[in-house]
């Protein structure tokens, strides 16, 4: 029988599989599918402070491999979740309630609001799509690690996971800016930056002109990415990009994550979880592997 359990900032999760956020809402529509009861946690959809609208449509453009969006952080506002969903989320599994802002206080507010009540908070710092804020604080080291600091003073029961962009010089200057500041662990990575044109208006496809991409064409950088993170780092990372099978998971846990997260396939695949841990189950049996754990950080250099 194989353990598939992992510990991550001392909380047991039953499996290191959960969906990314933006691409989960809040579980309830991929509930009526399956139990999400099934998965190590939940990823919220990325949550602020008031309601937001989002970027004007068109806002989701497809290509080969990938996927560009640039929704803008579509969501009720914390309290709205808090008071509708969260409850019934954290009965079905662990919470990651990402949050996000656009100035320091921002950030410090939502996670006082929101400390205690999740499992987990991640914190949006590299969102591509958005204006103003988030990214800004995701690109410089300095800025990463003033805004895990100021997070980080407002939660006194609640670990920070601090979501990574890899729209930057060094990845892992960043992922020690954020243990520097006080981060129980990172996830990485968020979307890159990109564009897509309509050639025959010569414009570009969604209304926001750039948005993030993801997909599985992104997954050989994010795996580099996550190994040159998790050697940078004695925290615990998550490690999420392209995942559409249980061996792409291992490919990021052997990188060194203790974790992963699973966004677009979602889209493709409804079922792509709790595929990917039974995937995950089974290639364990067959090579030996007692507890999935022992994965991580296993890779071999040339």
């Amino acid at each position: 029988m194989v353990d598939l359990s992992i510990k991550l900032c001392g909380t047991e999760l039953k499996n290191p599989v959960i969906p990314a956020s933006g691409t989960f809402g809040f579980g309830r529509e991929y509930n009526e599918i399956y139990d999400i009861s099934v998965l190590g946690g939940v990823a919220t959809k990325g949550l602020t402070l008031a309601p937001r609208h989002g970027n004007p449509v068109p806002r989701i453009a497809e290509s080969r491999g990938t996927i560009l969006n640039a929704v803008g952080l579509q969501n009720p506002g914390v309290e709205n979740y808090l008071a509708n969903d969260n409850e019934w989320l954290r009965s079905k599994t662990k919470v990651f309630a990402n949050a996000a802002g656009s100035t320091l206080s921002d950030y410090g507010e939502i996670c006082a609001r929101l400390d205690g009540k999740v499992d987990f908070v991640e914190l949006n710092i590299s969102c591509p799509n958005v204006k103003c804020g988030g990214m800004a604080f995701g690109i410089r080291s300095e800025s990463v690690k003033e805004v895990t600091r100021v997070a980080k003073e407002n939660l006194k029961k609640t670990p920070l996971v601090v979501k990574l962009s890899p729209n930057v010089e060094s990845i892992a200057a960043n992922a020690r800016a954020a243990e520097d500041g006080g981060a129980d662990a990172i996830s990485l990575v968020n979307t890159f930056t990109g564009m897509a044109i309509d050639i025959e208006r010569r414009k570009p496809v969604i209304a926001n002109n750039t948005g993030g991409v993801s997909g599985a064409g992104i997954k050989p950088i994010a795996v580099r990415m996550v190994y040159e993170a998790s050697c940078a780092v004695s925290i615990p990372v998550v490690g999420m990009g392209g995942i559409t099978c249980a061996e792409d998971a291992i490919e990021f846990l052997m990188a060194g994550a203790t974790a992963v997260e699973v966004g677009t396939h979602n889209f493709t695949d409804p079922l792509a979880c709790p595929k990917i841990i039974d995937g995950l189950r089974d290639w364990c049996m067959r090579h030996g592997v007692a507890r999935v754990s022992e994965l991580t950080g296993t890779l071999k250099l040339n």
